[in-house]
């Protein structure tokens, strides 16, 4: 028995050595499995926070914002205003029957130029020739009575003096004289008045211009009993601009120190006015303004401005309507900057000024008149300062910008809309 168990307990001895050595190698394969699966998961870690540092998101610096700048200029403005106005001619005179008779000829084709004192109309002449033929002869007869009583006279002053006429026998003599010079004097006035008459029957223009159409026909009665208007003569080689302007730009023009209608010597320029024709072109001649009326209509709160307009070609014709441009003023050495640098806001119109460290600043500023695409600005701003044109509505007071260059950017807008 004791034979059969040592066998036995040795068996055991083995095998429990041999458990032994499993557990020693399980156990230091788990060992070894830890520190695998942590050298993974810090492999894992590395390779995360290398990724997260090669994939997080940087702080992006957001670029200064791009704009366009141009210096503020300086010009001599021309301050201008617009108005309805009317042409007439400078000279517009009626050609009247002075004498009555019956219209013998016309000596003008309608519509032409005629000359100053050129023949027009002919009147019937025969009566009066002959009441100037009457009148004539009858200062014959009184000049011829002058001379006896004159004669007369100097026999009887002679005699007087010798005491062989009597002082009634002079009286006499001498009224008689002074009654016949008398006569005389009012026959020479007749002779006058009928060859005055006898001249009226020949009608002429009363100054160089186009003639209208007759208003008579050959034959009719004309002259105080009938018809006097014969034809009318327009003068419109030079012609007159009527337009109104209001009361208070009367004001702002006495503001400027500008006397609409009168001339001054002091100032480099002369008011003037331009006119549009009918079909939108410009008339090549300037007028000059001449005249403007003292004082204001009550019923339509304006005043007559006239200007005076060469028209040598006979383009403008009296009586039609036009648009008139007057020069109102020239503001010498002005302020502008362009229109569409400008903000308007209730507070009042601002732009934005680039500082020299490229900062924007806003700038209030007062405005003036407006002229073409560009304004003059009364105060705010002085000239040489950078303002912003393009691009401002991307900007806030104190943002850093930069400043584009202008012809590229033309030039990169012109060939996108090129292509589309």
């Amino acid at each position: 028995m004791a034979l059969s168990l040592q066998p036995r307990i040795g068996n055991l001895k083995i095998i429990d050595n041999k458990h032994n050595m499993k557990l020693f190698f399980t156990k230091k394969e788990l060992h070894l499995r830890k520190k695998r699966i942590i050298a993974m998961v810090a492999c894992l870690v590395v390779l995360l926070a290398i990724y997260l540092i090669l994939t997080w998101p940087k702080e992006v610096v957001p670029e200064p914002p791009l704009v366009i700048v141009e210096p503020v200029g300086v010009e001599d403005v021309e301050i201008y205003g617009e108005y309805v106005g009317r042409i007439r001619a400078q000279q517009f005179v009626e050609v009247r029957a002075r004498v009555e008779g019956f219209l013998e000829s016309m000596e003008f084709e309608e519509g032409t130029y005629v000359n100053k004192n050129q023949v027009l109309f002919v009147i019937d002449q025969r009566q009066y020739r002959a009441k100037a033929d009457k009148a004539r002869a009858q200062l014959r007869k009184d000049s011829a009575n002058v001379l006896k009583t004159r004669r007369d006279l100097d026999r009887i002053r002679p005699l007087y003096e010798q005491n062989a006429a009597s002082q009634l026998d002079l009286d006499n003599a001498i009224a008689a004289y002074e009654t016949a010079v008398a006569s005389m004097g009012m026959s020479q006035a007749d002779l006058d008045q009928a060859e005055q008459e006898l001249g009226y029957t020949t009608v002429r223009s009363p100054l160089s211009g186009y003639i209208s159409e007759r208003y008579v026909d050959l034959g009719a009665l004309v002259g105080p009993g009938g018809q006097s208007l014969l034809a009318t003569v327009v003068k419109s080689d030079t012609v007159l601009v009527d337009y109104s302007m209001t009361a208070l730009e009367y004001l702002k023009s006495r503001e400027r120190n500008v006397v609409i209608g009168q001339k001054d010597s002091t100032r480099s320029w002369q008011p003037y006015v331009t006119i549009t024709l009918a079909d939108n072109s410009e008339y090549p001649y300037k007028g000059i303004v001449d005249f403007a009326d003292p004082q204001v209509d009550p019923k339509t709160g304006t005043f007559s401005v006239r200007a005076e307009m060469p028209n040598p070609d006979r383009v403008l014709l009296p009586g039609q309507f036009t648009k008139v441009k007057a020069l109102l003023d020239v503001r010498e050495n002005a302020t502008v900057v362009p229109q569409k640098a400008l903000i308007i806001e209730k507070g009042g119109a601002y732009v934005f000024v680039m500082r020299r460290d490229s900062i924007a600043e806003r700038r209030f500023i007062e405005l003036g008149p407006e002229f073409g695409n560009d304004v003059v600005v009364e105060r705010g701003i002085i000239p040489g300062e950078m303002i912003v044109t393009e691009g401002y509505h991307k900007l806030t007071p104190g943002i850093k910008m930069r400043v584009a260059d202008k012809k590229k950017e033309e030039e990169s807008q012109s060939a996108t809309t090129t292509k589309e």
